[in-house]
C-alpha cells in the first residue's frame, strides 16, 4: 500500500521536472546554429536554471551574461563560467539590489553593438528583482506599493498594472532599450493565459490595455499619475514560452495514470481568496470518485497588519485541513512550483484528516493561525510543510487532491 503523502510528492516532482528551466531552455535552443556571439540577460526565480540551459545548448557561443535572481537561487555551477555576472535583487519587495540590477541591464543594452544577438530570459519574480525607477518615484515609494500589494489580496494582473506605471524598464521598455540589437525573448509563464506582457510586468512586451486604476487607494493612484513614466514601448521582439502551468499539469496526469490512479485536471485556474478556494477544492474532491484532481493557479490572501509565517499555499492548506478534519480518505497538497510560499522558505504543505489534531497537540489553534496569517507555524508543528528549495522553475501553484477508497488503496 503506497503512502498517499509520498505519492503526492512524487506527482509534484513530476510536474516540476516537466517545466525545469534548464531542460526547457536547452530544448528551445537546440540546433540554433544561427546564434554565434550571444549575450544573455536572465531575470526571475528561474533565471539561473534558464541560463544553464542556454549554456548547455550554445556553450562558448554565449560570450556575456547578466543573471538576476533572488538570494539562494543561483547555485554554484554558474560561477564556473566566464563572462557571467550574477546579481541579487529583492523579493517579494524590491531593494537596492533590484535597482542595481536594473541599472546593469540598461548598461548592458548601452554596451551592445548594433545587431548584437541578445537573448532575454524571463520568469516569475522578475517584477521585484530588477527595476529602474522614474525620477519622481523613490525606492521607498516602490517598497510601500509592494507591501500594500502583498497585503491587498488583489490578483497579480492588477498588481502588475501598477508596477508597469512605476517603471522605466517594464511594459516593453527594456526591449526598446535593446532595440538596436537582434533580440529574442524566452519565458517561463506563471500568469493566466501565458501572456508575455504579464510575466515580470512586461519585461518582454507591452500590455495591450492601459493600467486600470479603478479601486486603488488614493495615494497609489496619485503616485501612478505623477510618475512621469514614458508611454509603453511599441518595440517588440519574438518571444517563446518554454514552460507553463499546463505542461506541469499534463505531466502530473501522466504520472498518476502510469501509477494506475485516475486523474482529472481542471482546465480553469484556481484563483481568488485562498480560504474560498480550499472550500471549492475539498467540496469537489469529496463529491468525486476516488482518484486525483489537479488544479493550478494562484490564490490570494488579505493579510492582517502584522502577519505571521506562511503564504497563500500554506493558508489554503490549513483552511482545507479544517474541512477534512477527522477524515481518512482525503490528502491534499498545495505548493508553489518555485519552491517558496509567501514569507517562508517552504513551498507549501500536504494536509490530511489528522493535521488539525497534530497541530492542536502542539498547543496551536488553527483558527487563530489563519486569522493571523500564521499558517506556516501551525503546519510546521503538525509536520505537514513541503520544503524543496529553489526548483529552477516557476509556473504558479499546484494543488492536488487525492481521494482514496476505503482501505486506503491507491
Amino acid at each position: 500500500m503506497r503512502d498517499p503523502r509520498d505519492f503526492l510528492l512524487e506527482l509534484f516532482a513530476a510536474g516540476l521536472a516537466a517545466v525545469d528551466g534548464r531542460r526547457r531552455m536547452r530544448q528551445a535552443l537546440a540546433g540554433r546554429d544561427d546564434l554565434v556571439d550571444v549575450w544573455l540577460l536572465a531575470v526571475g526565480k528561474a533565471a539561473a536554471a534558464m541560463t544553464l540551459g542556454a549554456l548547455d545548448a550554445l556553450g562558448p557561443r554565449v560570450s556575456r551574461a547578466l543573471v538576476v535572481s533572488r538570494a539562494g537561487y543561483f547555485g554554484e555551477e554558474l560561477a564556473q563560467h566566464d563572462g557571467i555576472t550574477c546579481l541579487t535583487g529583492g523579493h517579494p519587495v524590491p531593494d537596492e539590489g533590484s535597482l542595481a540590477a536594473g541599472a546593469a541591464a540598461l548598461e548592458l543594452a548601452a554596451l551592445a553593438g548594433r545587431g548584437q544577438a541578445v537573448l532575454l530570459l524571463v520568469s516569475g519574480g522578475a517584477s521585484s528583482l530588477m527595476e529602474v525607477l522614474p525620477e519622481t518615484v523613490t525606492l521607498a515609494d516602490l517598497q510601500r506599493v509592494s507591501n500594500w500589494a502583498l497585503a491587498s489580496g488583489l490578483p497579480i494582473e492588477r498588481v502588475n498594472a501598477v508596477r508597469r506605471r512605476l517603471s522605466r524598464i517594464k511594459d516593453g521598455r527594456l526591449v526598446a532599450a535593446f532595440g538596436h540589437c537582434a533580440v529574442e525573448g524566452f519565458f517561463i509563464s506563471d500568469v493566466p493565459g501565458d501572456d508575455a506582457a504579464l510575466v515580470g510586468s512586461g519585461i518582454l512586451a507591452a500590455a495591450a490595455a492601459p493600467p486600470d486604476g479603478a479601486g486603488l487607494p488614493g495615494w497609489v493612484s496619485v503616485l501612478m499619475a505623477g510618475s512621469g513614466a514614458s508611454p509603453p514601448a511599441l518595440a517588440s521582439a519574438p518571444v517563446t514560452c518554454v514552460g507553463c502551468l499546463d505542461d506541469a499539469l499534463a505531466a502530473i496526469r501522466q504520472a498518476a495514470l502510469a501509477a494506475g490512479v485516475a486523474c482529472r485536471v481542471r482546465s480553469e485556474r484556481l484563483e481568488g481568496d485562498a480560504v474560498a478556494a480550499a472550500g471549492l477544492l475539498c467540496g469537489e474532491s469529496s463529491a468525486a470518485a476516488s482518484g486525483l484532481i489537479a488544479w493550478g493557479g494562484e490564490t490570494t490572501v488579505r493579510l492582517p497588519p502584522s502577519p505571521g509565517r506562511g503564504g497563500r499555499n500554506q493558508h489554503l492548506a490549513l483552511a482545507a485541513a479544517r474541512l477534512i478534519d477527522g477524515r481518512d480518505d482525503l490528502t491534499l497538497l498545495a505548493a508553489g512550483t518555485d519552491g517558496s510560499d509567501g514569507n517562508s522558505a517552504d513551498a507549501g504543505a500536504i494536509v490530511d484528516g489528522g493535521t488539525i489534531d497534530r497541530g492542536r497537540d502542539a498547543g496551536l489553534d488553527p483558527d487563530t493561525c489563519l486569522r493571523q496569517a500564521d499558517s506556516g507555524r501551525f503546519l510546521e508543528a503538525s509536520g505537514d510543510l513541503v520544503h524543496t528549495g529553489a526548483t529552477g522553475t516557476n509556473v504558479g501553484d499546484l494543488l492536488l487532491a487525492l481521494r482514496r477508497d476505503p482501505g486506503h488503496s491507491l
